[in-house]
């Protein structure tokens, strides 16, 4: 009998670890040998990022590679969003290199720990949720953005150190090299699916070039050009750093910017993602995964990492869609570290900057250059500025810069449908009815509606189509109440909504509400289907 729950728990486990719980695909063979080789080939893509983020950051480029195999395991394993790839980034790596040149290494690590902890927390508040309140006009500048960005990044391979120490732009014959085998690279990932999928494309591009670069010789850049990327397993490291006040002073302002970055950056990849896939991923869940693997990858001595759209898109192009195809990449990563870095280091970057161009061009929303004379003016602007920002500053900044100006049009866009319909019923009471919302941005036009000095003695508000929002509006209804009390008039506010009565209780009521004439509307409770007559609550 006990076998029972150990055995629900165990099928439990794999349904997560196969993905089936998102309604992506089953795990059947064809899809196993699917994920295990677009696993393979977000690997290879990994190597050459993480040593350069590395590098970015000012640290050795294994703490780069083993963040991206511990973040990338755990978030495979745990993560929101099956198929999607996590590892080290050039977005939270900018902001290293100021602490790492400060303080140290060491001071790293304990600031990923502390930022993992945020991300947990996050994730246990469940505000992943407000992810939905990015605009669609920013997730296009967002992926617009971080594909100009990523494209920039593959630039610096194609220069070469100087006998001084400088980086130079490659000319003449290796230039031409360089571009040659790139080109061939993006020819390949186009035409190999055409003649056949048993292997994806950009795996067999890498392959294809890197025989003949190895094969004829030539002169090429290589991966081991950047660093040797032979090592051993990471081993557990608790940061060498004083448990004091003045040390989370120091660490505290980089992991809340690291985990805003890291989160943000997480959470619009698993939309963009989502939206490739046409599945759902969880956004709270996904947040919990990031600070649990970034959590333990600052005690086994990595920089820690956030999902990166780049090798999620490579992932889901070369047909990964379980969480087998980014436990493969992880692991794949570590066997190139172990046993394989003599053969990884062989590959030439040229076959790999051919795969980050090809994912260029497919992360960058063409659509949104078609359609920016068909749509408002302001989501045009918005996702040119959030472009923008993205390229200039970093992914956190331009969201937020494009959420708080959607919420400004929006704010501005609802004051402007305020106004209201006058007239005179039988009583001789003048009724104005209201259109639109009565918050902080529509007080103005709610009051330039009124004329108390003409109105008769009585005057009713209709609230029907209406709604107070804010302590704003609440005040512009004190405001106009007490002009009408200094004119010795009566005035009645009518179908205002339960909630909207209690904020008016709160405000300390200077209007006497008056709902005589209001009509009582019951709750229906039953209908008869013999008679057609609905029965009401009381």
């Amino acid at each position: 009998m006990r076998r029972a729950p150990m055995l629900q728990a165990v099928k439990s486990l794999m349904s997560s670890a196969t993905g089936n719980n998102n309604g992506d695909k089953k795990l059947t063979p064809l899809q196993f040998k699917a994920d295990v080789l677009a696993g393979l080939t977000v690997a290879l893509a990994l190597v050459p990022e993480a040593v350069a983020f590395a590098f970015v950051a000012h640290v050795h480029p294994l703490v780069g590679l083993y963040a991206a195999f511990i973040v990338g395991l755990i978030t495979a394993l745990i993560g929101g969003r099956p198929g999607m790839i996590s590892g080290a980034t050039g977005a939270l790596a900018v902001v290293m290199v100021d602490l790492v040149i400060r303080h140290g290494v060491e001071y790293l690590f304990a600031t990923v720990v502390l930022m993992g902890l945020l991300q947990i927390v996050a994730g246990v508040m469940r505000w992943g949720k407000f992810i939905r309140m990015v605009p669609h006009p920013v997730m296009l500048g967002f992926v617009n953005g971080l594909a100009i960005v990523i494209f920039l990044a593959q630039l610096g391979q194609f220069k070469v150190k100087t006998p001084d120490g400088d980086l130079t732009w490659m000319t003449g014959e290796p230039l031409y090299l360089m571009l040659g085998f790139t080109a061939l690279t993006m020819a390949l990932i186009y035409v190999v699916p055409r003649i056949t999928k048993f292997i994806p494309a950009p795996l067999a591009a890498v392959g294809i070039v890197s025989l003949i670069v190895i094969g004829f010789n030539l002169d090429l850049p290589r991966v081991g050009d950047l660093a040797s990327i032979q090592g051993g397993l990471p081993t557990f490291h608790i940061p060498m750093v004083p448990l004091s006040l003045e040390m989370l002073q120091i660490i505290l302002p980089y992991s809340l910017i690291l985990a805003a970055i890291g989160l943000i950056e997480s959470l619009l990849t698993l939309n963009v993602v989502a939206d490739m896939t046409e599945t759902k991923g969880g956004a709270s869940k996904e947040c919990l995964a990031q600070g649990v693997a970034n959590t333990v990858t600052g005690f086994f001595g990595g920089m820690g990492g956030c999902a990166m759209i780049g090798q999620s898109v490579i992932n889901v192009k070369s047909g990964g869609r379980t969480r087998i195809s980014g436990i493969a990449a992880a692991l794949f990563l570590l066997s190139f570290i172990l046993f394989a870095s003599g053969l990884i280091e062989q590959i030439p970057l040229a076959a790999l900057v051919g795969v980050m161009f090809m994912v260029v061009i497919g992360t960058f929303a063409w659509k949104s250059l078609t359609i920016m004379r068909r749509i408002p003016r302001k989501d045009a602007l918005l996702i040119v500025l959030v472009t923008a920002v993205t390229v200039m500053t970093d992914l956190a900044v331009a969201v937020i810069v494009g959420v708080i100006l959607s919420a400004l049009f929006y704010a501005w866009n609802a004051a402007t449908r305020m106004h209201a319909v006058s007239g005179i019923d039988v009583s001789g009471a003048k009724i104005y009815s209201l259109e639109g919302p009565l918050f902080f941005g529509s007080t103005e036009s709610f009051l330039s509606q009124f004329t108390p000095k003409d109105d008769p003695d009585r005057v009713v508000i209709d609230f029907m189509n209406s709604r107070v929002v804010d302590h704003s509006g609440l005040q512009a209804i004190e405001s106009l109440a007490k002009r009408y009390d200094e004119l010795g008039k009566r005035l009645q506010l009518r179908h205002l909504s339960r909630d909207c009565k209690v904020l008016l209780g709160k405000a300390g009521q200077l209007v006497e509400e008056r709902d005589d004439e209001d009509p009582t509307y019951g709750v229906a409770t039953d209908y008869d289907l013999k008679t057609g007559q609905v029965g009401t609550g009381h």
